[in-house]
């Protein structure tokens, strides 16, 4: 379990990270996000131990980083997956990263044919593309067989059939038990891929819950889709009882304030052919643009306040 606590780093009179503080629990997938500057990285390297906080606390399973025994066998992380040297091999890397814990050349064996880097296992790794970098650097962070891990950007530069190989690495790791945080700017995959999500903005927590709930408030749910014959006239009668109707680019109508099957009904009542009628879902881009807007409002509201002081 990772938990950072009332989390805060300050470089000078920037704050990075204010107060800051989350669970990411065993057996769930946590996905992280928040624009760029927000503090992700941030957080990350202090969970880490890369960063030394102003104040609070980030612990995994109730312990500092720097106080773990063996870390590279409780947190497996990837926070550049081009930080590998890049005259050496595949499997010198991780070799070398095996002997600081003990680890056996079977394991390193393991996670090279998991990562699906066997035929570029003596490449060099200057050598690889992004996407076979990616690959090391996650064979790395598993090479513990850690009960922790920290992606950054994990599926960067991978194909689809990568993407999807991931998706399906991290779910059933989390299956096991494990606890996997992972950051992302792809929304769409960690909407795919986690199930708790954590968005900051500003350093500050915007929103912590389940991505259920969360797609919940994106503005787009419960939005009811029409393509009808006569959608002029649909309109105005949908208008005419309380409902907001809009055109999408495509010529779409989309009503909020009623339901499709109201919709449905009306349409029946006025002899007007239905050609579609749906229900939108929320999407996690829409309720991150959302909560991101205001985090963006809150600093331009903050730094009027502090230029009219300063007048």
């Amino acid at each position: 379990m990772i938990e950072v606590s009332h989390l805060s780093k300050h470089y000078g009179s920037v704050a990075a990270v204010n107060d800051l503080s989350f669970v990411a629990r065993p057996g769930v997938v946590t996905g992280f996000l928040g624009p760029n500057g927000a503090g992700k990285s941030t957080t990350i390297r202090a969970i880490v131990g890369l960063e030394r906080p102003t104040s609070g606390s980030a612990t995994v399973d109730g312990r500092r980083y720097a106080d773990l025994r063996a870390p590279l066998q409780e947190v497996g992380t990837m926070l550049d997956g081009r930080g590998a040297h890049p005259g050496r091999t595949a499997v010198g890397h991780l070799m070398g990263l095996a002997r600081t814990h003990g680890i056996g050349r079977s394991r390193v064996d393991q996670v090279i044919a998991l990562t699906g880097l066997e035929s570029v296992a003596r490449r060099r790794v200057g050598t690889f593309s992004l996407g076979m970098g990616q690959r090391l650097g996650i064979a790395a962070a598993l090479l513990g067989d850690p009960a922790t891990l920290i992606l950054d950007e994990p599926v960067n530069g991978l194909d689809p059939d990568g993407v999807l190989w991931v998706r399906g690495l991290l779910r059933a790791l989390a299956a096991e038990g494990r606890t996997v945080f992972l950051s992302s700017h792809l929304m769409s995959e960690l909407a795919e891929t986690a199930t708790r999500i954590i968005v900051i903005g500003q350093g500050r927590l915007l929103a912590d819950d389940d991505l259920e709930n969360l797609l919940a408030t994106s503005e787009r749910a419960g939005l009811v889709r029409v393509r009808a014959d006569d959608q002029s006239t649909l309109a105005t009668a949908a208008r005419e009882l309380g409902a907001r109707v809009t055109t999408d680019e495509a010529g779409t109508l989309e009503i909020s304030g009623t339901d499709a099957a109201a919709v449905g009904a009306l349409a029946a009542r006025l002899g007007v052919n239905l050609l579609e009628l749906s229900t939108a879902s929320g999407t996690l881009e829409d309720a991150y643009l959302s909560l991101t807007a205001q985090a963006a409002q809150y600093a331009s509201n903050r730094d009027d306040a502090g230029r009219g002081a300063t007048r």
